[in-house]
């Protein structure tokens, strides 16, 4: 049973949906393919010239990566998430992660995008952004700040309400309210 007419919308109760599909460009497959394993903590399930799926089973997730040397930038994407059910839960994640090589950074009780959060993120060789989330408390009235975190312009020192310059982020600055701490 959908939870409101806006789920309804996005997707019609007969349809069951297996897995999201995430498809991205990287710009080198082998050394993506690398990083995917190790947050993943899971083998490609297919590999070919310029691309590698990864069937991820929990949370459901067809992920394809595909080949484009000449990207340009960070790519298209803002970020991409998996969330989860609790704090506990996300620090678990950030666990695997840091234990898999991979450098986190922590956002807790972090207000952004009308709810606030307990995140950790790491990103790929191609600036690709990954958080695991829990929300802690949703629907948060609008302020004038939450701008740069749900898709307004954002300052250069701030993406998708994350602190990415290391003196800013060292000074406590942060756009939106989000309160940043760096984990290696």
């Amino acid at each position: 049973m959908r939870n409101n007419a806006y789920e309804e919308m996005i997707m019609p109760s007969e349809v069951q949906v297996l897995k999201a599909h995430v498809s991205i460009n990287v710009r080198n497959v082998e050394r993506s393919i690398g990083f995917y394993r190790s947050m993943l903590g899971i083998d490609p399930s297919k590999v070919r010239t310029g691309y590698a799926k990864f069937d991820v089973q929990n949370p459901p997730l067809n992920l394809a990566l595909n080949e484009v040397p000449d990207l340009a930038g960070a790519g298209a994407l803002s970020h991409l998430g998996l969330q989860v059910t609790s704090s506990d839960d996300v620090l678990a994640i950030r666990s695997r992660w840091a234990g898999a090589g991979l450098i986190t950074r922590d956002e807790m009780k972090t207000d952004c995008c009308y709810a606030t959060q307990d995140k950790t993120w790491v990103h790929d060789p191609d600036g690709n952004e990954w958080e695991a989330f829990v929300v802690l408390k949703d629907d948060l009235p609008e302020q004038a700040s939450a701008s740069t975190c749900c898709g307004g312009p954002a300052p250069k020192e701030v993406d998708a309400c994350c602190v990415k310059d290391a003196d800013a982020k060292s000074a406590g600055a942060s756009g939106c309210g989000c309160s940043t701490a760096a984990t290696a």
